[in-house]
């Protein structure tokens, strides 16, 4: 029955073109314009890396007191004597200390200019915790950590410029002066949001570059290119006091794969606090933090608010359209009481007239659906007229994205189309037979 309700419901979409188009037009419009904010929202508020999301956790430790810091909150980032405090402790599986290196990195080429990749200092342990894939060869290994080894590893499209796409495993690449040793290129890895800092250059910057040793950059005297904080006494001039500052410019992670260990890993850095205050480094309470992927993007509130609400307006927009839609299907049905009256007189159940109608609302949102996919395909392309370059190139039209335009299309039709199916099954067909 359901093949001939689809027939009926397609041909009466030819019975009356204005009506039908009309009804069309509005479910395809509503649903596409709702599709294409969905596409922005699904891939700011998406989590970047699922399988270890409730594993990995930033940790933060409150080395600026309750006078300085944000409300009762430990500063975003630690400094370097906290940082290597808690390293040289490897309390944790894993664990890593990061910032964005500001890198010069020389072609190989004669007369080519220097060129400024996206890169990162961490520790050789980061790889395996964020899960970076690899094309060619692997990450640096411990040892290379200690000995602050000239060792890099690269990107995919770095890559492909420097090297055309080849195995690059074992040349080199000259940065900041010197020359280092590529152990591994990375496939295609941009998680988005960049969890792992989405302080320095944003949640949703370009793909990272290059990757050093952070043993080696310290080494070098590699600025960061990201944040710094300090609380605002003089320390002095030069590497050496910047690093035995209290500057806030690094991340900590951390990989806790129970949750016993992460609780043991808080209260280890309650202690350490401790420890700070009654050495005189720490003047107050400890104040320390240990969140996960999930609480981390929460906290740095990293979904932007346009985002949201061009979400909940499209969505309004899409209610209004399914209004209008309710009533050019009531119109549409109640011109058919003489049929409807007929096919109850000939034994139709008013369930029958329930699931015949239900059907062509259906066929009238698959078509509304078709529409919508066209309508957001132009919606994405001309997506970067209302939000900003980096956000607006994350919109893609994918196959999932299709289905769920798609689908939303035919369910908001069928939805759309209880009252005036209702209505139509109420119909009496002895007195619409008698006027008749």
């Amino acid at each position: 029955m359901f093949a001939y309700y689809l027939q009926l419901g397609l041909r009466s979409l030819r019975r009356n073109p204005a009506l039908t188009a009309l009804m069309v037009i509005a479910i395809g419009v509503g649903v596409a314009t709702s599709m294409t904010s969905y596409s922005i929202f699904r891939a700011v508020s998406g989590n970047p890396i699922p399988q270890k999301s409730s594993q990995l956790f930033v940790v933060q430790v409150d080395n600026y007191g309750p006078q300085k810091n944000d409300n009762g909150e430990p500063p975003q980032e630690i400094d370097y004597t906290d940082a290597m405090a808690l390293f040289r402790a490897q309390k944790a599986p894993r664990q890593t200390v990061l910032y964005p290196a500001l890198l010069s990195l020389l072609p190989g080429e004669p007369g080519a200019t220097p060129i400024r990749p996206a890169g990162y200092a961490v520790y050789a342990d980061a790889f395996s915790m964020f899960e970076i894939p690899f094309l060619y060869g692997g990450p640096w290994s411990a040892s290379d950590d200690q000995n602050r080894a000239t060792v890099a590893v690269i990107g995919r499209e770095l890559n492909e410029r420097l090297f055309h796409g080849a195995n690059s495993v074992g040349r080199q690449v000259r940065l900041n002066g010197h020359d280092y040793t590529i152990t591994g290129v990375i496939d295609t890895w941009n998680p988005t949001p960049r969890y792992f800092d989405p302080i320095s250059s944003g949640p949703f910057g370009d793909a990272i570059e290059v990757f050093i040793p952070m043993s080696r950059a310290v080494d070098q005297q590699l600025i960061t290119r990201g944040n710094t904080n300090c609380p605002g006494e003089n320390y002095g001039n030069g590497w050496d006091a910047f690093l035995r500052s209290g500057c806030t410019w690094l991340l900590y992670w951390v990989e806790l794969p129970s949750a016993a260990e992460a609780t043991a890993y808080r209260q280890y850095l309650h202690g350490y606090a401790q420890d700070q205050q009654r050495a005189g480094r720490f003047g107050w309470a400890p104040n320390v933090r240990l969140r996960n992927v999930s609480q981390w993007l929460d906290y740095q509130r990293v979904i932007p608010p346009e985002t949201t609400l061009s979400l909940y307006v499209s969505l309004g927009f899409l209610l209004i359209c399914l209004v209008n839609t309710v009533g050019l299907l009531l119109a549409k049905f109640m011109r058919r009481a003489s049929e409807i009256s007929v096919r109850r007189a000939l034994g139709a159940s008013r369930r029958d007239i329930h699931a015949q109608f239900l059907v062509e609302g259906g066929a009238v949102g698959l078509a509304g659906g078709l529409l919508g996919v066209l309508l957001t395909g132009v919606g994405v392309w001309s997506i970067d007229l209302l939000f900003d370059p980096q956000i607006a190139r994350l919109a893609r039209l994918d196959v999932s994205l299709v289905a769920w335009t798609v689908g939303a299309a035919v369910l908001a039709a069928v939805l759309a189309s209880f009252y005036p199916t209702w209505r139509a099954a109420q119909i009496q067909p002895a007195w619409q037979l008698k006027s008749n």
